[in-house]
């Protein structure tokens, strides 16, 4: 063959094989690559295989905190009791128990026991999601996770701001997350990853084809941020409940939301909203359709107070409203106890993809899903060793009081730094000036309260068939300070029931407080302490739930003796500075004795 002739062939080779061969990979991809898997890597570890005791349900879940808090669903921990065993994928399997549970949000917090040092994931920001971001979707698909090693599978957010009804289910997703990344049964409970590794939702609905158990590409992840609301609520080892505004809206011919209904016992109608109004903005958030206004509604626990601007004959006004339980109490608690969700109409899978979640066992006319066998070294572990027992304490609106008990130990902890009021059961004094610059004095005697302001007395006696709105207009401030002195002398003691409610921002725009509810006497009382410091800050007392609270906030304290109390402190109510008071002198007597 003549060189030129081998040229030519070579040319012709070279032709016909450069779109086969094999390229070099480009350094940027494979850098990409091997981030995306130390990223994998570094948050597989918090992700948690949950099973039942004995094998049956199961789901998934997230560890938030090294001490072993973990996030899952309301309908996976519902079907696997409140003891339940969770694997890692360090291959260790953990006896876990029930915290709180919110049936209406389908969430769950648990809590892993036997370490105080898990691995656990960081918590996002799910308002800053944007459709288009890189997700990763972990958990324990088909309960396929008998060796506790997650899987993975790869995604984008394909909607933000979801609201999904309720689907044959108690549940209600709402201002959730809607990605493309596989959601299969088995998912549910598991953590949505942003792209920085950071968690920023819970998996737990996803569109299935007809009757089918596949994904078609439609998941849903509840927003990390509306769990953040609930985080303290479900500390508390309650059954939580979500918010109404105790109003209807619907849209207006131009497309603005207004007030089709009002309950004239809410809070809302109260402050001054009425129907036919139009809702602007609520939580700080715009409103542009009922969707969106039940979308924001939606994340927020009930009694949280929080903005609402409305307009009216073009005017705007801004309202702080207390929001009303969603739920009635009974129906509320037909959730608790761990019990299976209670149905509700499916809707028809002809008008659109059906809404399913697992850890619920199988659908009307489908066999039972062969129970997923406990590996081995678990199956030792199926009963609750001796030393957790007391790790769940049953009662009534309480998923696990266990949990409340712990919360009002360490808040009741932070009274006691006040000082001794053990032996402070006698009559109490206050002298002073108000910022009206009337003068008063306040007596708060074990048979009641009295006070003079100015030229004006008031009294408030306890052996009273009903406690009064004393001095009017006031929302009962002498019953309040009544309260006030049984929760600094006796604590839990002093009322008929004392458990820790969660955690809200004051009066709807102040610090983060945690919050502690009372009862007495049929009466109802919220005690706020400052998250940052436990600092005591006010409290609320309401007469009834068609009455506004009356409102004490602590302006200042000093030490009287050897004990803290406030020298300035704000009485309002229903929006309205009734006064402020300038203790100049606090003194207590000592207790009459008894006669002989």
């Amino acid at each position: 063959m003549k060189i030129q002739d081998l040229i030519f062939f070579l040319a012709a080779a070279v032709a016909v094989l450069e779109p086969l061969r094999v390229f070099a990979v480009d350094p940027a991809v494979k850098e990409a690559e091997t981030k995306r898997v130390e990223l994998l890597s570094s948050i597989a570890p918090s992700v948690v295989a949950v099973f039942g005791q004995t094998g049956q349900g199961g789901g998934s879940g997230v560890l938030i905190s090294a001490d072993g808090y973990a996030l899952s669903n309301f309908h996976v921990t519902s079907s696997v009791g409140d003891f339940m065993l969770c694997g890692l994928n360090d291959g260790n399997l953990y006896d876990a128990v029930i915290v709180g549970i919110d049936p209406t949000g389908d969430v769950a917090l648990i809590k892993l026991l036997g370490r105080d040092d898990f691995p656990h994931a960081v918590l996002g920001d799910s308002d800053a999601v944007q459709v288009g971001d890189w997700v990763y979707v972990i958990g324990n698909p088909f309960l396929l996770a008998t060796d506790f090693h997650p899987t993975v599978t790869y995604g984008i957010v394909s909607g933000v701001h979801r609201y999904q009804y309720p689907a044959g289910t108690f549940l209600e997703y709402a201002d959730c997350l809607q990605v493309d990344a596989s959601i299969n049964p088995g998912n549910s409970g598991g953590p949505l990853f942003n792209a920085n590794g950071e968690l920023i939702g819970i998996n737990g609905r996803a569109s299935f084809e007809k009757r089918g158990r596949v994904n078609i590409g439609a998941g849903y992840a509840i927003s990390i941020n509306q769990i953040k609301h609930f985080m303290d609520h479900l500390r508390s080892g309650r059954i939580v409940d979500h918010a109404t505004l105790g109003a209807v809206v619907s849209s207006r011919s131009d497309g603005a939301v207004v007030v089709s209904n009002i309950m004239e016992e809410s809070e809302a109608f109260r402050r001054g909203l009425l129907e036919g109004d139009e809702i602007v903005s609520f939580a700080g958030r715009s409103i542009r359709s009922v969707n969106q206004f039940k979308n924001i509604l939606g994340i927020y626990p009930k009694g949280w107070k929080l903005p609402l601007v409305y307009r009216r004959d073009e005017e705007k006004h801004e309202i702080y409203v207390r929001l009303r339980a969603l739920h009635q109490e009974a129906e509320l608690l037909s959730q608790g106890g761990n019990a299976p969700p209670q149905p509700m109409p499916e809707p028809d899978p002809e008008e659109k993809p059906e809404q399913e979640q697992d850890g619920q066992g199988p659908k009307k006319g489908e066999p039972r899903r062969p129970q997923i066998p406990i590996p081995a070294h678990g199956a030792a572990a199926a009963k609750v060793p001796e030393k957790y027992r007391h790790l769940l304490v049953k009662k009534s609106g309480f998923a696990n009081y266990y949990f409340n008990q712990l919360e009002q130990t360490r808040i009741l902890g932070w009274l006691d730094s006040l000082g001794n009021y053990a032996n402070a059961e006698g009559t109490w004094n206050l002298t002073g000036r108000t910022d009206r610059d009337q003068a008063f004095d306040l007596t708060m005697a074990p048979q009641g309260v009295g006070l003079e302001l100015g030229e004006q007395v008031f009294v408030q006696t306890l052996d009273d068939v009903q406690f009064n709105d004393e001095p009017p207009d006031t929302g009962g401030f002498l019953i309040a300070l009544h309260q006030l002195k049984q929760m600094l002398v006796r604590h839990e003691e002093g009322f008929a029931e004392l458990y820790y409610l969660g955690s809200e921002p004051l009066d709807g725009f102040g610090p983060q407080v945690d919050v502690l509810a009372t009862t007495f006497e049929g009466l109802e009382s919220f005690w706020y302490f400052r998250k940052s410091d436990g600092r005591f800050v006010g409290f609320n007392s309401s007469l009834d739930e068609q009455t506004d609270d009356c409102e004490v906030r602590f302006l200042s304290w000093e030490n009287w003796q050897g004990r803290q109390f406030p020298k300035d402190f704000q009485v309002r109510t229903a929006a309205r500075d009734f006064a402020v008071f300038h203790v100049e002198k606090f003194a207590i007597a000592p207790p009459i004795a008894p006669a002989d």
